[in-house]
């Protein structure tokens, strides 16, 4: 009887583990889904395998009809001169005030999406982790962001516990082909 609810207890528990959150960050509170929605570029990020080698890297969310938010990661892969794109859909964890949702771009298995650091007067940039420190964004509503924003930025990653020495500045010009990797904002 107890092997029967092995195997949908460990799924449950990693299906749990993915929408968890780094002990360190705390999702932003006043969090306005609304002023959220648009275009956001990416700034910098730690390297996964699903934006491998991508420039002009954007992320644009919106609303969806069941409350949620329909996010739509696009970028340029130049090695294979192709954009790439993934359609998602996002929803929160918790309370729709608190930075902390969970993404899909693969059907039923969702990631966590904090936001721990945001630009609450004009929403101009957000920090987001994945479920670990091995997950980091630093998003812009413009192409490029100040030095001093983003040296604050990644000051505050890194103590934190995220390793910013690996984060890959993102290239946004366009007709530029590659990402930089620098440990250096």
């Amino acid at each position: 009887m107890k092997a029967k609810w092995i195997v949908p207890a460990a799924l449950a528990l990693l299906l749990a583990g993915c929408t968890g959150k780094p002990e360190n960050v705390t999702p932003v509170d006043n969090f306005d889904g609304a002023r959220y929605l648009g275009t956001w570029y990416e700034i910098a990020r730690l390297d996964h395998s699903f934006e491998r080698g991508l420039s002009q890297v954007t992320a644009q969310y919106n609303m969806r009809e069941d409350g949620g938010l329909k996010v739509i990661n696009r970028g340029y892969n130049a090695g294979k001169s192709e954009w790439k794109q993934a359609e998602g859909k996002a929803y929160f964890v918790g309370k729709p005030d608190v930075g902390y949702l969970k993404v899909s771009f693969f059907g039923p298995f969702y990631g966590s999406y904090i936001v721990f650091d945001l630009d609450q007067q004009n929403y101009g940039y957000s920090m987001i982790s994945g479920p670990d420190t091995s997950y980091l964004w630093i998003l812009s509503r413009t192409p490029t962001m100040d030095d001093a924003t983003k040296k604050r930025l990644v000051d505050k990653a890194k103590g934190l516990g995220f390793d910013t020495s690996k984060l890959i500045y993102v290239d946004q010009s366009p007709g530029e082909s590659n990402s930089k990797n620098s440990s250096k904002p």
